[in-house]
């Protein structure tokens, strides 16, 4: 009994000591490494504007901004069906098992077992008095009782591991995010350039029957004499030129909403005709001044770049840990009997205690190769996350520009449309009249069917610009409230 009490006193001393010791982790503490956005001083091609960057607030469903209500039901059934939303939802609970595992090795192993053993000896005695030869025993014993491991966290190279599975985890939900965003944009953007081209068939195909027009008038003016056979090959190579551009658009319409039927998990060509127009994009709200980091730490992709920095960190902890000296604490308690009725009475019981101290001495330089690795994949992992909010900076940057300049260009186009619609209203007028060649009306109607092309496609190209903008900002922006609590890092 006083070798019972005196082995429980030292176990206990054992494990009082490890948990006073165990707060030791080893490793450096994670700090974000400094990127030029959080040097910069606003956004340079924001419009100004008095907005406060502690007002921005997050708005969700971004894509119900644009006011289109065929777009947003697309992007709720894409959100829905989507195989690669669906593939990283399945990364996302890999990650929350590989954290439940790696929280598992914090807590002691215990285990129970029973068993039976029937064991056979032949013993060969050669002795006055036996029976010559030998005899057979036999022997029958049963044992049960629970086990407990446990390795002591000296240097806190499990609740490192720990850590870096958490940051694993939420690397993997905005990697999610992030992934989300992407098909939002991409399923706009396809039905954007399905609508374009629809809307610049729709002009082609006006612009042919305007062409057929011209035939019927030319051939009247040529069988009547009033003009040479010239205009009249003149105006049909006219017309076939145009119905030359209708297969090609077609084909380019086809081959899209295939593409926004992927993305909506659909076979592709089975869903229905969109709708042919888009309703105008209503102004552009100014963006939030301030640090463009207040804006673009939102972005799912940089957070997740954000969170496999603080992983890596961890690690490099993990390895120095396995520098140092382990302890495993492991006791077990029991019976063991030769008969089943006997391992059940207090006299078989069995136990015991013992504790292993190990110490590296020496792995052929493994064990500072992993730090030396550890290391390294950490600069990797802070470059790429400065490489990532650069990028960002860039995506928002040519988004803001690229709309600034759109909309100028649209205005110019729409003029150039205006004129040149006056032009061929001109033109044919004058032809009618004998004034004019059939080339001038040619002419202009090719002139009139360019600029109504350039508006339709710089409309498409606004909204891509927009969706953009949204995309590069990791959402919406929207002036909050005074009271609304600001999102912490």
């Amino acid at each position: 009994m006083k070798v019972v009490v005196a082995v429980g006193w030292r176990v206990s001393v054992l494990v009082a000591v490890s948990v006073v010791v165990s707060g030791c982790m080893m490793g450096p503490d994670y700090s974000r490494p400094q990127t030029p956005a959080d040097t910069a001083h606003g956004f340079v091609n924001a419009p100004p504007q008095p907005a406060e960057v502690n007002e921005v607030t997050t708005y969700d469903q971004w894509w119900e901004r644009f006011g289109d209500a065929v777009t947003a039901e697309l992007v709720r059934e894409a959100l829905a069906n989507n195989y690669d939303l669906k593939a990283a939802a399945a990364r996302v609970l890999q990650s929350q098992e590989a954290l439940a595992q790696a929280r598992g090795q914090l807590w002691p192993d215990v285990s129970y077992d029973i068993s039976r053993l029937r064991s056979k000896q032949y013993f060969n005695v050669d002795l006055p008095g036996f029976p010559p030869g030998g005899f057979n025993f036999l022997n029958t014993t049963w044992t049960q009782g629970f086990n407990v491991s446990y390795m002591v966290d000296f240097w806190g190279q499990l609740r490192r591991s720990e850590k870096a599975a958490w940051a694993d985890l939420l690397a993997a939900e905005f990697n999610r995010q992030a992934l989300i965003n992407s098909v939002v944009a991409t399923v706009i953007e396809a039905r954007t350039n399905i609508a374009a081209i629809q809307n610049r068939l729709a002009i082609v195909r006006a612009s042919t029957e305007s062409r057929v027009r011209t035939v019927e008038i030319t051939e009247r003016r040529y069988e009547a004499g009033l003009v040479s056979p010239v205009d009249a090959k003149l105006a049909r190579a006219a017309l076939e030129g145009a119905r030359a551009q209708e297969p090609a658009l077609e084909l380019s319409l086809v081959t899209a909403r295939h593409a926004l039927d992927v993305l909506l998990a659909r076979a592709p060509g089975t869903s229905a005709s969109l709708p042919e127009t888009l309703d105008d994009l209503p102004s552009l709200e100014p963006v939030p001044a301030g640090m463009p980091a207040a804006l673009i730490e939102r972005r799912p992709d940089v957070r997740a770049a954000e969170f496999s920095l603080r992983a890596a960190n961890e690690r490099i902890g993990a390895s120095i840990a396995q520098l140092y000296p382990g302890l495993v604490l492991s006791a077990s308690y029991g019976s063991s009997s030769d008969a089943w009725a006997d391992l059940w009475q207090g006299f078989s019981e069995t136990y015991s205690a013992l504790f292993t101290l190990t110490q590296p001495v020496f792995q052929g330089g493994r064990l500072r190769a992993q730090v030396r690795a550890a290391k390294a994949a950490y600069e990797a992992q802070a470059a790429d996350y400065g490489n990532t909010v650069l990028t960002a900076m860039r995506e928002v940057e040519d988004a803001l520009v690229s709309e600034k300049y759109l909309r100028a260009q649209l205005e110019h186009a729409e003029r150039q449309l205006a004129e040149s619609r006056e032009a061929e209203t001109l033109s044919r007028r004058r032809y009618d009249q004998g004034v004019e060649g059939i080339l001038t009306v040619l002419e202009s109607e090719r002139q009139r069917l360019v600029a109504e092309e350039q508006v339709a496609m710089l409309r498409g190209q606004i909204w891509s610009t927009r969706v953009s903008l949204h995309l590069a900002l990791g959402g919406d922006w929207a002036e909050a409230s005074p009271t609304r609590e600001v999102a912490r890092r």
